[in-house]
């Protein structure tokens, strides 16, 4: 019979064992996308980036064709993450694109954590070539979207049947923390949750203001 002990399971995340890939999340992919509204979209997005920052995750910000096509990325993500360059791709799979892999290698990381538009195609190309090549791959897939819902379930499902582990945007941001007496970074969270949130964020904001109550007796 195994044995119970008070310690995560390897499968979860943290802030030092994986690297964050943003994908084009662009306006004129974001045009077409109906899987998801895009108000809720860019919200999960920049929760996402938010947390990477908050974490000091490393992470990669990626386009393609932003010039000529595609257009600028969410004003989210580079304000969230401003020291990043972005990396500007021809190749609708960004796995393809020695900028991108080489950066990859450069820090060094085996888990990967990737979202972006559109799931069928800028994240199943890089999720299913890095599963290829040796990588954990988690996708954050309400910061995915699609051209239309069977587009995006169909992308998730061939995923996760190759291997790639689902998750939300903040089931990302609580993973990272997970325990409530870890008080550097505590208020972080808790702020992006006000923020970022929806209806927990408001129950938090309402045990703060009402009774000066927080998470873990913080």
């Amino acid at each position: 019979m195994p044995k119970a002990i008070p310690a995560p399971g390897k499968l979860l995340l943290n802030a030092g064992d994986h690297t964050l890939i943003l994908i084009d999340h662009q306006s004129q992919m974001a045009f077409a996308t109906h899987s998801i509204d895009i108000a809720t979209l860019r919200n999960n997005a920049a929760l996402v980036a938010k947390a990477a920052a908050g974490f000091g995750v490393s992470a990669i910000l990626t386009t393609v064709a932003e010039k000529s096509f595609s257009g600028p990325l969410f004003p989210e993500l580079p304000e969230a993450l401003p020291d990043l360059r972005v990396f500007d791709r021809t190749s609708m799979n960004a796995w393809e694109d020695s900028q991108v892999t080489d950066q990859v290698n450069a820090f060094g990381n085996g888990r990967l954590v990737i979202a972006g538009l559109w799931t069928s195609v800028c994240i199943v190309g890089p999720a299913l070539s890095a599963l290829d090549q040796g990588f954990e791959v988690y996708v954050i897939t309400d910061a995915c979207g699609d051209v239309s819902d069977e587009a995006h379930e169909r992308a998730v499902q061939r995923m996760i049947q190759a291997g790639v582990q689902p998750m939300t945007s903040l089931q990302y941001l609580l993973e990272l923390q997970r325990d409530w007496a870890r008080s550097g970074t505590y208020d972080m969270t808790t702020g992006l949750a006000r923020v970022h949130g929806g209806g927990y964020g408001l129950g938090i904001q309402y045990a703060k203001s009402m009774f000066g109550a927080s998470e873990g007796g913080h």
